[in-house]
């Protein structure tokens, strides 16, 4: 009985072995990509900006806005209370003034900037 078990695993062994000689895997494919075409000539994805700097100001008037600064130069995120719902201030170039309509404005995106907000006139504000 003893003899037995090692000579029926190495049957089972030599058995396998035979299985599958095809050294190359068989790669199944499901059906082509119906937008394949589309995809391959739409154009480059841009994603938007990130968050470059957040700053908080204090300006003559003792009011506290909150500003973040985006990577493109072109774009902020305008706030009159901390998370607060967003303004979102665009510039015509990198290095102009930020604006929105309702009469928005930040000029400048170091410590000391202008800020304009509707119904009051342009005031300096700093960090």
């Amino acid at each position: 009985m003893k003899l037995h078990l090692p000579m029926i695993a190495l049957a089972g062994v030599a058995l396998l072995s035979a299985c599958n000689k095809n050294d190359e895997p068989e790669v199944v494919g499901g059906p082509a990509d119906p937008m394949a075409d589309q995809l391959a000539n739409a154009a480059p994805v841009e994603l938007p900006p990130s968050v470059k700097a957040t700053k908080q100001y204090r300006c003559k008037d003792n009011s506290l806005y909150f500003v973040d600064f985006m990577t493109d130069d072109k774009t902020a995120n305008f706030r009159t209370k901390k998370g607060g719902e967003p303004t979102q201030l665009k510039a015509a170039e990198a290095g102009q003034p930020f604006t929105a309509e309702g009469g928005y404005e930040v000029s400048g995106q170091g410590d000391e900037v202008k800020i304009t907000v509707p119904g009051k006139s342009a005031q300096g504000c700093h960090v």
